[in-house]
């Protein structure tokens, strides 16, 4: 497949890129400044673009399957998802190129809750709540695009650097969490996540989680 990774040189984006290239899929790598080429592997085609600009996005989408978004704006400037979100979807709109997006685990219903979101929940940091909001309305503008062949992913409450061990549970709307309660999985597990929702669609213009 050709796929188009957006924040490419992101903790998330670069684990999909590496996850990509691994399985022998051509990857057009793009970040925003040119300086951060030498941290893209070597394999990849590494590009700038804007994905917030529909223009950009068209151009480096053409010829592509998939393109994935795992951008995430610097802290105070959350409010930028929603635009990146809006440039990636206009620069999509009725080409049938597949949009994956990495999105947040804010609007997942916690289990046992009756269905208070995890956003919402009392233990949940004010100091998240900025960017929990920004992806809940990323989610939502993901909904209202009817042109264009998107899936969105939400992690579950822990996302961290760890192993690949390409293993996960899948979920919909509800937080996985495991037998002692906690929701968790390595930034490599979402990536092979990721990967197999590109190479094997379940979740057509739909939202899925992972989890341990």
């Amino acid at each position: 497949m050709r796929i188009t990774v957006f924040g490419a040189a992101g903790n998330v984006g670069s684990r999909v890129v590496t996850e990509a290239l691994g399985r022998g899929h051509e990857v057009t790598a793009v970040v925003r400044r040119e300086a951060r080429f030498p941290e893209l592997p070597a394999a990849a085609h590494a590009r700038t673009g804007d994905a917030a600009d529909p223009r950009d996005v068209a151009r480096l989408a053409a010829g592509q399957d998939v393109v994935v978004t795992a951008t995430r704006p610097a802290p105070g400037s959350e409010g930028d998802l929603l635009t990146t979100t809006e440039g990636l979807l206009a620069g999509l709109s009725g080409t049938g190129v597949r949009l994956l997006v990495v999105g947040g685990a804010g609007s997942l219903t916690v289990p046992g809750t009756g269905g208070t979101t995890v956003a919402d929940a009392p233990d949940f940091p004010p100091s998240w709540r900025p960017i929990a909001l920004a992806c809940n309305a990323q989610l939502a503008a993901c909904r209202t695009a009817t042109e264009v062949d998107w899936t969105y992913l939400s992690p579950p409450a822990l996302l961290e650097p760890g192993t690949r061990t390409g293993r996960y549970r899948l979920g919909t709307d509800e937080l996985i969490v495991d037998a002692k309660g906690e929701s968790a999985v390595s930034m490599e597990d979402l990536a092979v996540a990721l990967l197999d929702e590109a190479e094997n669609p379940r979740h057509r213009r739909t939202r899925f989680t992972v989890g341990y």
